[in-house]
């Protein structure tokens, strides 16, 4: 789906890639619509479930934002392919079949992305009086919005800045460190 927009897709296409025929995925799933429907609503749990699984690989709450932001970082390996990504989104906005399944996956991303603010607030490395909930949607929306502005201006790689975006949302509510 990054190297193909909704327009180019064919069940040909997705057979090739993956070792089937066309007439095996017609019979599998009817459509290309079907298809992308199972796709979209296995992507639903996706994103929670990608959190979940970069907290095993990093002990910091925060190391895990960060890295969220770098893998979201991936549907823009090039400005076409955030292009592609984005006629996809088109379709997940405008069909009501679709857009159910992309309400889920964000909410589902929302309330990961909170638990790992709220975990942040209680190992310290975010200000105790950090608000969770507004904080979590902050980052959500900076890393929707950091995509399409880095396709806009295409400086250097998607991944570091979507960082960048990550950590000046959190810079404020970092604990401060003392003078000695």
């Amino acid at each position: 789906m990054t190297r193909l927009g909704p327009g180019e897709l064919t069940l040909a296409e997705i057979a090739a890639e993956a070792g089937l025929t066309a007439g095996a995925l017609v019979q599998r799933f009817g459509s290309k619509r079907d298809l992308l429907l199972q796709v979209s609503a296995g992507a639903a749990d996706g994103n929670a479930s990608f959190l979940r699984g970069l907290r095993r690989k990093h002990r910091s709450p925060l190391a895990v934002l960060r890295a969220y932001a770098e893998c979201l970082a991936d549907l823009a390996a090039s400005p076409a392919a955030l292009a592609r990504n984005l006629a996809y989104l088109q379709i997940d906005l405008t069909d009501p079949d679709f857009r159910k399944h992309l309400l889920a996956q964000s909410r589902a991303t929302r309330v990961a992305l909170k638990e790992l603010v709220e975990e942040g607030i209680a190992a310290g490395e975010l200000a105790a009086d950090a608000d969770a909930e507004s904080l979590s949607r902050a980052i959500e929306t900076a890393l929707s919005g950091s995509l399409i502005t880095w396709a806009i201006y295409r400086e250097g790689d998607a991944a570091p800045w979507l960082r960048a975006d990550v950590d000046a949302v959190l810079a404020p509510y970092l604990p401060r460190r003392r003078k000695r």
